[in-house]
């Protein structure tokens, strides 16, 4: 039991979380390539760009919210480029951290908000209107008995399932 409250707690510490998973998959991509590569500390574009792929795919697995698509080649070559700082053609892992860092930021923030209406608004807006539904015929009494925390955790799942069927119907 204390494992999973001790991984609870890490995942609503929010960005600070998101950021070491992002770490984590980089230094494991960054790895995973370096390996195959001839290079033995940085990547070259074309290993960079399946890196990305990749990165982008155990983000999709690993992260809760919508489905993020990688950004084209034109794209990436123009970033590679800009977090190349000794200009040698390659990322070495700091400069690859930093450029997966960068590419994924709007991703991140997209996660963040979907986590914070998950979390934090329907919850409260749950407790804010349970007065209101109490005064509902036939529905006033069972809200009337239910507490107010299971009340708020069943708008909550109501919301998150939404959530997720918006998701799908984009798709």
């Amino acid at each position: 039991m204390g494992q999973v409250f001790a991984t609870v707690q890490e995942k609503l510490q929010g960005r600070a979380w998101k950021e070491r998973q992002v770490r984590k998959i980089t230094d494991k991509v960054f790895d995973h390539f370096k390996d195959e590569s001839k290079q033995d500390q940085a990547l070259s574009f074309e290993d960079l760009y399946i890196a990305v792929l990749c990165v982008y795919n155990d983000i999709n697995k690993h992260l809760p919210g919508p489905h993020q698509d990688p950004p084209s080649k034109e794209k990436l070559r123009a970033m590679m480029e800009e977090y190349d700082i000794n200009l040698d053609g390659l990322l070495d892992r700091e400069e690859f951290a930093a450029f997966i860092k960068k590419l994924t930021a709007d991703s991140l923030n997209a996660i963040s908000v979907k986590l914070i209406i998950a979390l934090v608004v329907a919850p409260a807006v749950a407790l804010m209107t349970k007065k209101a539904t109490e005064g509902v015929p036939g529905v006033g009494k069972v809200v009337r008995k239910l507490p107010n925390s299971v009340y708020a955790s069943i708008i909550t799942l109501g919301v998150v399932l939404v959530q997720q069927k918006s998701e799908e119907g984009f798709e």
